[in-house]
């Protein structure tokens, strides 16, 4: 296995192209590669079919990919004016199924796994690990995620939202040597490959994990038999000035996501908006549905934190991978309001990211949400870094 990331920063479709694809050829020592992730700006998203374009100078690769308000190619983010990012692989032993499903295609809430299977024609015992590109204007890409759960239980699926548009159909989402507009393409990966996942939720957590007594719905009523509102309360004025400050801006909380868990440490929780309060019956409205007796944790987001998080995400995982079993190659989906927006300069997850798991080749693309797995259910986050990393399989699996 091997994987290269090539970067152009060409205003001219064809020149970005030609560039790309003779650097990623370059880097993977003329070989052409089995697939090839693309993501391109608005600004490259033209009359010209950027995966026509890229097809045809290299015709026996699977195409993957969509446009992006911001751009990562080569270890680098880019998030103004046109760039190009290829990220391709050499990938010996490797089944690649891509597969695009339109918005009339996609299964219903009830649908069967064997309906999903049909669809993407990867059975599950083949264990796939999914890459989900979605368009956000016509995709419901939460129900997506959950229809991929049901029908592939514990596979790991890891994407993005395609972005840098504010108008239905002016997106792009690229498969093979097409360009669609609508729907989700993704690719199934088996054989000879490990796909692992490290997202950064960019949080910390404040005070300590509470049970839920009492909840209707999305609406949290009563922690540990108390208030909600009442311990949230008595929870900011624990804090220091500093954290006090944050809370009135950047709170969210952490859901519990694996029930028989009973330590919790940072990144175990599926962190979620906090919706609204009601003073008088003291309880909380959160972005996600809740059960009684689920652990929950108050969290903090700034930009302080979520370089923190991602920090130890990055160790955890060079910790428990150690030397045999590195990632050859990455991508990266990360939330438009990180970059520069949130750290106040550019390529910060991406140096980050080299500086703990040294020089692997990383592309990817800015989202309008992150796909990625927390407690082994898929989710669509914000302001997340969804890194996916890909290995080959232990000999003997």
């Amino acid at each position: 296995m091997r994987w290269a990331s090539a970067l152009s920063q060409s205003g001219s479709v064809e020149e970005a192209v030609e560039k790309a694809t003779t650097e990623l050829c370059t880097r993977l020592g003329s070989r052409e590669p089995d697939l090839v992730v693309v993501f391109a700006s608005p600004a490259l998203v033209t009359e010209v079919d950027v995966a026509a374009l890229i097809h045809s100078r290299l015709p026996g690769a699977v195409i993957l990919g969509c446009s992006g308000g911001g751009i990562i190619g080569a270890n680098h983010e880019v998030e103004q004016g046109p760039a190009l990012s290829l990220t391709g692989a050499v990938l010996p032993g490797v089944r690649l199924v891509p597969f695009h499903l339109d918005v009339n295609q996609l299964p219903g809430e009830g649908a069967s796994p064997d309906e999903w299977h049909a669809l993407l024609g990867v059975p599950p015992e083949d264990r796939p690990s999914l890459l989900v590109i979605a368009d956000p204007f016509t995709c419901d890409a939460e129900a997506l995620v959950a229809g991929l759960d049901h029908a592939y239980p514990g596979v790991l699926k890891v994407g993005g939202l395609a972005s840098g548009s504010r108008e239905p159909g002016s997106t792009r989402l690229f498969l093979g040597g097409h360009s669609v507009r609508t729907g989700v393409v993704g690719l199934a990966l088996t054989g000879n490959v490990v796909v692992d996942a490290i997202i950064a939720q960019g949080c910390r957590p404040i005070g300590t994990p509470m049970l839920v007594t009492r909840c209707e719905g999305n609406v949290l009523v009563q922690l540990n038999e108390r208030p909600a509102l009442e311990v949230l309360r008595e929870l900011h004025q624990a804090l220091d000035a500093r954290d006090q400050a944050l809370f009135r801006r950047s709170l969210f909380i952490g859901i519990e996501m694996k029930q028989d868990q009973v330590e919790y440490q940072q990144g175990d929780f599926l962190v979620r908006n906090i919706v609204g309060v009601d003073p008088q019956s003291g309880a909380i409205a959160v972005g996600a549905a809740l059960r009684p007796y689920q652990a929950v944790q108050f969290h903090l987001r700034d930009l302080r934190t979520a370089s923190e998080d991602l920090k130890r995400l990055l160790q955890r995982y060079r910790d428990e991978r150690g030397a045999a079993g590195s990632p050859q190659g990455a991508l990266l989906f990360s939330c438009l309001g990180r970059g520069s927006q949130l750290y106040g300069r550019p390529d910060h997850d991406t140096s980050l990211f080299e500086g703990m798991l040294g020089s692997i080749p990383l592309g990817g693309f800015f989202c309008n949400g992150e796909i990625g797995p927390v407690g082994g259910t898929t989710f669509l986050h914000g302001y997340t870094s969804a890194f996916a990393l890909f290995r080959e399989a232990p000999s003997g699996t």
